[in-house]
């Protein structure tokens, strides 16, 4: 049976599959705003009137995308302004499930160490196969859990 956030997660890596791909692309030299100013031939005076804020802000608010302070209401200003849309996304590195598979087995790991520290001291340690498929079948079973990603060591 697949649970809602195992759904949740398929979900969302499908939709943010294309936007991976397009994290390979460099941003144009100035930012968004002024490349596309630009290629629209439009002047700063011209999307300041658009904008209903003075020319001079214009390269303000250039220079702040580029070094990435530009508020979000700003861009999304600037944009409706350059008849474009903004696409705020947050990308992760890797699928969804395989990071909260990965936070499972660590979490598990954790646990399991402890556990087996004090099975060593009354000496009835398991042998390495037998540790990774205990991780693993605890891993299996946090996947969805609450807690998964709190600091503390102790699967809940």
């Amino acid at each position: 049976m697949t649970s809602t956030n195992e759904q949740a997660r398929s979900r969302l890596d499908a939709r943010l599959g294309a936007m991976r791909a397009s994290l390979d692309q460099p941003l144009p030299n100035g930012g968004w705003i002024r490349a596309i100013r630009q290629a629209l031939g439009m002047s700063a005076k011209d999307l300041a009137d658009r904008l209903g804020v003075s020319q001079q802000t214009i390269p303000d608010i250039e220079r702040s995308e580029q070094a990435l302070t530009v508020k979000l209401e700003t861009l999304r200003r600037a944009a409706n302004a350059l008849e474009c849309d903004l696409v705020y996304a947050l990308v992760p590195r890797n699928s969804l499930d395989a990071q909260v598979k990965e936070q499972a087995r660590r979490k598990a790991a954790e646990h399991l160490r402890s556990i087996a520290h004090h099975s060593r001291l009354e000496d009835q340690s398991v042998t390495a196969d037998e540790s990774m498929a205990q991780i693993e079948e605890l891993a299996a079973q946090l996947v969805d859990r609450r807690g998964l990603w709190a600091e503390s060591t102790s699967p809940r």
